[in-house]
């Protein structure tokens, strides 16, 4: 008999065994942890990728009509707000984020309130004390009155926190019909407010 088949099965005390098969099955077993492992840190990333926070926000103009969209993604450095509008008036418009969740065509989109500022900031983007937190840099229409654009906002949250805008009354965009000089109170002399929208939870 060949010296791998004796390694395979002895006979001791009349018993049969197989001095191999525990090194083996340590193996399997050791190989079966490790798939395990890789399969739990990839279901790990799954649901944080599933769990990441999102936001959308459909935006009405002053006839109530739906111009556009906002989608809002949380990520490592702040929220990315991504825009896509139309039917607005050409040149520069200030946008901000504003304070309650609220956008009532009766009062011209006051009832969004003020500028979100969670920590009492001035206002303004180049003013000492500033900016809200609320505060974006002006977006521009074009000549076809589209807008689309990615903003950074590195102030804001939409996961449970102090800065979060998924609070109690919520929060809104609003767009303005005249750009933000970045330092005028209490809103940068942005004038009237020309569409707002409401921001809510996304399913992603």
């Amino acid at each position: 008999m060949a010296q791998e088949e004796i390694n395979i099965l002895s006979v001791r005390g009349g018993l049969l065994f197989q001095p191999d098969v525990g090194k083996k099955e340590a193996k399997m077993k050791a190989r079966i942890m490790i798939w395990l492992s890789s399969m739990v840190i990839g279901l790990a990333v799954c649901n944080d990728i599933l769990a990441a926070e999102v936001g959308k926000a459909i935006f009405k103009d002053t006839q109530g009509k739906s111009i556009g969209s906002a989608m809002l993604f949380e990520t490592a450095n702040g929220v990315l707000i991504e825009t896509n509008l139309t039917n607005l008036p050409p040149g520069p418009h200030g946008f901000h984020i504003h304070q309650i969740g609220r956008c009532d065509l009766a009062d011209g989109f006051k009832s969004a309130g003020s500028h979100y500022s969670p920590n009492k900031r001035e206002h303004g983007l180049t003013v000492t004390g500033g900016p809200h937190a609320g505060d974006m840099p002006n977006q521009f229409v074009g000549s076809d009155g589209k807008l689309q654009s990615h903003i950074l906002n590195t102030d804001i949250s939409l996961a449970p926190s102090e800065t979060s805008i998924f609070k109690n009354d919520g929060t809104a965009l609003v767009i303005h019909a005249k750009a933000d000089d970045y330092r005028s109170q209490p809103a940068g002399d942005a004038g009237d407010r020309i569409a707002c929208a409401v921001i809510e939870r996304s399913g992603g």
